[in-house]
């Protein structure tokens, strides 16, 4: 089952390598991560997508908890929350694809963020399985690119991730 974990870490090196090397050292995979620099400036946020039970996720969570570098650590899946991922693809495009990707990009509320004369850069945001979708209905030879930041998650209403 996918599970996103989200937690605050002290925002000093070395940080981020004790959680990878955590989750090395148990033999789980890391399928997404994003990390950046909170509002306070000695914190950052990092978001993780993994793929486990129930109880294997409940495992991890406790032993993210003991590493020193870690401030709090929430599994969202448990709650009601908000997720969302960005991805820029870059499509070759030609003829009447260039009309095509317009109509896609209306459909499924994306944005054409850069235009040259053979190609079309475009933004959508989204769940991952939007993103997914998007990408396998267009012809994958003309997909030239492909970046995706990851998931990264919010609890819905009153609730947050706080020290």
């Amino acid at each position: 089952m996918k599970h996103i974990i989200s937690m605050l870490i002290e925002n000093e090196s070395g940080a981020l390598s004790r959680v990878a090397g955590l989750f090395s050292a148990r033999g789980y995979n890391i399928q997404t991560l994003t990390v950046a620099p909170t509002e306070d400036e000695t914190l950052s946020r990092l978001t993780l997508v993994s793929y486990g039970t129930d109880q294997q996720i409940e495992q991890i969570v406790k032993h993210l908890n003991r590493l020193v570098d870690v401030v709090k650590v929430l599994d969202l899946t448990e709650g009601e929350h908000i997720e969302r991922e960005l991805m820029l693809i870059k499509v070759a495009a030609t003829g009447e694809m260039r009309e095509e990707y317009k109509r896609l990009a209306d459909i499924f509320r994306a944005d054409i963020i850069d235009v040259t004369s053979s190609t079309y850069t475009i933004q959508l945001v989204g769940e991952s399985k939007k993103l997914d979708g998007f990408i396998n209905i267009i012809d994958p030879g003309l997909i030239l690119e492909t970046v995706r930041s990851g998931t990264m998650g919010v609890l819905r209403g009153e609730k947050s991730l706080q020290v």
